[in-house]
């Protein structure tokens, strides 16, 4: 038990006064309704563990089983002496000077309930001790908040541990491990007098330890919960409620809880009381019930052994290490959350996720929460037994407040490509932010320093989807660059994305054009570089990440030049970053390439990400002689083989399709063979490539994990047709756009202030009218590739970190026609150059900036297959400042950007 309950509306007006009444001011910064920021602040630290809180004037009170406070990481301060206990200021988080030692004179002393009076005048404390500052008491004592002294004349003997603490204005409640109060029989539950600690005639007997009671607030009932099976000879294991006068029982549980889980904490607010659950192999979540009704409002069945639970403004808060939220939509079994929030009126979480580490003892991580209020600004508390909070060393005790969020969201990871001619798909891994889910991002094109995109979406630590932004409009043929930034609500600003770059399509690319014409919810193309975001050329936003690190950059099947992965099969796939339920009809799609004898999964739906999935079905994989199995589940295994072995290192395509007419399996274009199954096992789970867990499948292969190559890999809501997967297969072997990136030969300027010197060796480039800079820059051009022409030139340049590096005046692009060398030309002898001009380039107005142009495709053409060189001349006064191709921060320009489509 962490706070009391007041009775009335007069005694919450009470508790309001005594904490100011100036209302702590909602943290508009975060995602609705979360109260608090997921930023830890500075607090003093324990060298043990805290079980127990309560709070009282903006004052912390912290029990537990420790002998010393020391100041924070960093912080100023020495060590000083706190036997299991230590009063804190809530808005600084030092310790106030209130001390008192509790002790006892064999075993160990531990306090393990803490709670205050609604006058705020008295804290009442419970555990295992023997004498409070030396005084003499018996595990349970009352102390005189404004003297931090023990109350003479509370006599309340407990022969074994308290663990749970309840008050009203007159009343102390408890619950724990004894048998007895005063020389009196109460089995585990009993109430007395709370200005005389004389027993009351409050009756409620169990038969194992009470961990929890609860008040509710109207007065009439105690709520209860612990280990129990029986409440007064009753049935009703973990929790129950009885008459908060007599103790009799007035709603019983029996059946309601498991046998394997105990009810650790109990909380309440104005509708509802809720419900901490730590099980053994069995409930672990929370419970929230109707105080008008009695009966549950909702159950959250995450697993990880919940501790605390704390209702505040339609939120509660919980103290746990969950770490398997599957049935209830959200993460599957994996890293542990120490920290949630959800609304008070359903499971799924909101985004708050400070988070610590399971600490010491028996690494459980928080025990315990409550939430104080100074200044006009509310305080989270938490101990426990965590050694770390938000990966930072803090032991013990920390805390969160309402105002104040400084975290930036993480950086988002982009990518970019183009498919269509003119447009380029931008997308990026949604960033994480510890209590913003929904943020925004804006995109920046080339450098400009305004956004020409702003995109608004939601993001939690195991729902990291991708978001996109599809920039249209584009000169078939140019090259962009684009950078993104995630803010959060407090207007927080995450770094620049690393910079990312894309042609625009001058021909639509035959293959990558028809999945997304098709209707491909997830379209992986593999053509990443980063890790561990795997881009989704679809529109369905649909991104994987990496495990396992699957190698990039390895040869793909399609003839525009895309990449794929490479697989060990060991322990490298790649997982979908969104959790999602597969409708009645679906098509799998996906190339491979290997020579594997062990098999594998190419391609599969589970309820897992990293781990190996419980449920699994809607999947392909190989088994050892290299025939592929496609299978669906419906209470038995469907299924569909070839005869033929695919392990022979060649490409090869397959689709698996499902919908009312039964299943299909298609191989390398053709149809090799179908059922009438039209059921598949219903679940919300993740798309799987390169492995996952294939069980006890007919012909099971040796390996979960595939080795070789996967390219290509598409899922759809659909079943494609017969024509429509041949077309695919057909469109692989189609010749697209092939993009060819040439650096410069040579690179230099020339100065008509300084006639004679030569600048060749420099890392910069100049254009500037008056007085007169000119770039001079030679291209040696490839030959267009047989049955291409040359559809696309573009120049593009970069200006280099100087304050003055950007340009107003436009930049003439103009063929050379002298003879001119990088190491030898100057002013002076300077080269001809054309009468025409092929390209004007917009420069950027900035530094460290990025603009193209597209230049004359016919000039360009003329010169393939030799040397081509251009000048760049201004007429007006504002230079121009490029870095050179020797620049090491040029980020590879200038160069020029050819574009070849099939003739």
């Amino acid at each position: 038990m962490k706070r009391s309950r007041g009775l009335s509306a007069a005694l919450a007006l009470t508790l309001a006064a005594g904490l100011g009444a100036v209302a702590a001011p909602q943290a508009t910064a975060l995602t609705p309704p979360v109260a608090f920021t997921a930023d830890d602040l500075p607090t003093w630290q324990t060298n043990g563990i805290v079980w127990a809180m309560a709070q009282a004037g903006g004052v912390v009170f912290a029990g537990g089983t420790f002998s010393a406070v020391r100041p924070p990481e960093g912080g100023s301060g020495t060590e000083r002496q706190a036997l299991n206990f230590v009063a804190l200021d809530a808005a600084t988080g030092a310790p106030t000077d209130c001390r008192l030692s509790f002790t006892v004179s064999s075993g160990t002393a531990t306090v393990r309930a803490l709670a205050v009076s609604p006058d705020q005048r008295t804290l009442y404390a419970g555990g295992y001790f023997g004498a409070v500052n030396g005084k003499p008491v018996s595990s349970a004592a009352a102390i005189d908040i404004a003297t931090c002294t023990p109350k003479d004349g509370f006599h309340a003997a407990f022969p074994a541990t308290v663990r749970a603490l309840a008050v009203t204005d007159d009343t102390v409640y408890a619950g724990g491990d004894f048998g007895t109060v005063n020389g009196q029989t109460r089995q585990r539950y009993a109430a007395v007098d709370a200005t005389t600690g004389a027993l009351r005639p409050f009756r409620t007997d169990v038969d194992e330890p009470g961990r929890a009671i609860e008040i509710s607030p109207d007065g009439r009932h105690a709520l209860i919960g612990g280990d129990f099976f029986t409440v007064n000879g009753a049935s009703s294991h973990a929790l129950a409620v009885v008459d908060a006068t007599t103790g009799a029982n007035v709603r019983t549980y029996p059946g309601f809880i498991m046998n394997s889980s105990v009810v650790k904490d109990i909380d309440t607010d104005a509708t509802g009381f809720y419900t901490a659950n730590e099980g053994t192999g069995g409930f672990d979540g929370r419970i929230a019930l109707e105080l008008s009704t009695l009966d549950e409002r909702w159950r959250d069945t995450c697993l990880g052994a919940t501790q605390a639970v704390e209702s505040h403004k339609g939120v509660l808060y919980s103290a746990s290490h969950a770490h398997d939220c599957g049935l209830v939509g959200e993460f599957p079994d994996g890293r542990r959350y120490h920290f949630l929030a959800q609304p008070t009126t359903s499971v799924g979480k909101l985004g708050w996720f400070p988070d610590t580490n399971d600490g010491i003892g028996e690494g459980i991580g928080p025990r315990v929460m409550t939430i104080a209020a100074k200044d006009g600004v509310e305080y989270l508390w938490s101990g426990g037994e965590f050694t770390t909070v938000n990966g930072a060393p803090a032991q013990g005790l920390t805390r969160f407040a309402s105002t104040g969020d400084t975290g930036r969201p993480t950086v988002p990871v982009a990518s970019a490509a183009s498919v269509k001619p003119g447009e380029i798909h931008v997308r990026w891994r949604t960033s994480l932010d510890l209590d913003d889910s929904r943020l925004t991002y804006k995109v920046y094109r080339d450098g400009a320093a305004a956004p020409i995109a702003t995109v608004t979406a939601e993001s939690l630590p195991w729902h990291r989807p991708q978001a996109s932004f599809t920039d249209k409009g584009l000169s078939p043929g140019s090259t962009h660059t684009y950078r993104i930034t995630a803010t959060d609500g407090a207007g927080n600003v995450s770094g620049l994305s690393a910079t990312v770059s894309a042609t625009a399509a001058v021909s639509a690319q035959p293959y990558a054009s028809q999945v997304v014409a098709d209707g491909a919810t997830l379209y992986w193309r593999y053509d990443d570089t980063v890790t561990p975001y795997t881009a989704d050329t679809s529109n369905g936003d649909t991104s994987g990440l990496q495990s396992g690190g699957p190698s990039q950059g390895q040869p793909g099947v399609v003839a525009d030049g895309s990449k794929s992965f490479g697989f060990d099969g060991t322990d490298a796939k790649v997982y979908s970053d969104r959790r999602v339920t597969v409708g009645d009809a679906y098509t799998i799609e996906t190339w491979f390439k290997t020579t594997t004898s062990r098999g594998g999964k190419l391609i599969g739906f589970g309820n897992n990400t990293t781990r190996n999935s419980g449920r699994y079905d809607k999947h392909i994989y190989m088994n050892n002689w290299g025939q592929l199995y496609y299978g669906a589940y419906d209470g038995g295994t469907r299924y569909l083989s070839t005869w033929n072995r695919y392990n022979d290192g060649k490409w090869h395509h397959v689709v698996g399709t499902q919908g009312p007419s039964g299943m299909t399996l298609y191989v390398d274009g053709q149809r090799v063979g179908g059922n009438s199954y039209s059921g598949h096992e219903r679940y919300a789970g993740y798309w799987h490539i390169g492995g996952d867990a294939v069980g006890n499948w007919p012909s099971r292969p040796s390996s979960n994990y595939f080795a070789g190559q996967l390219d290509e890999t598409a899922v759809y809501p659909t079943a494609l047709t017969a024509t429509q997967v041949a077309n695919h297969y057909a469109r692989a072997s189609q010749q697209g756009d092939t993009v060819t990136t040439v650096a410069p030969a040579a690179d230099t300027y020339v100065n008509g202030s300084s006639t004679g010197t030569n600048y060749g060796t420099g890392t910069s480039l100049a254009v500037r009218g008056s007085a007169a800079y000119e770039t001079y820059l030679r291209f040696t051009l490839p030959a267009a590739p047989a049955g291409t022409r040359l559809s696309g030139a573009a120049l593009e340049v970069r200006t280099d970190s100087s304050s003055t590096a950007g340009s107003t005046d436009p930049v003439l692009v103009r063929p050379i026609t002298g003879a001119w060398t990088e190491t030898g030309v100057t002013y002076a002898t300077k080269p001809a150059l054309g009468t025409g001009v092929v390209g004007t380039l917009t420069p950027p107005t900035g530094a460290s900036s990025g603009a193209s142009v597209q230049l004359d495709r016919t000039a360009v053409a003329a010169a393939l297959g030799g040397d081509y060189s251009l000048a760049l001349t201004g007429e007006g006064t504002d230079a121009l400042w490029l870095w050179s191709s020797e620049a090491p921060a040029s980020g590879g320009t200038p160069k020029l950007v050819l574009t070849f489509s099939p003739l």
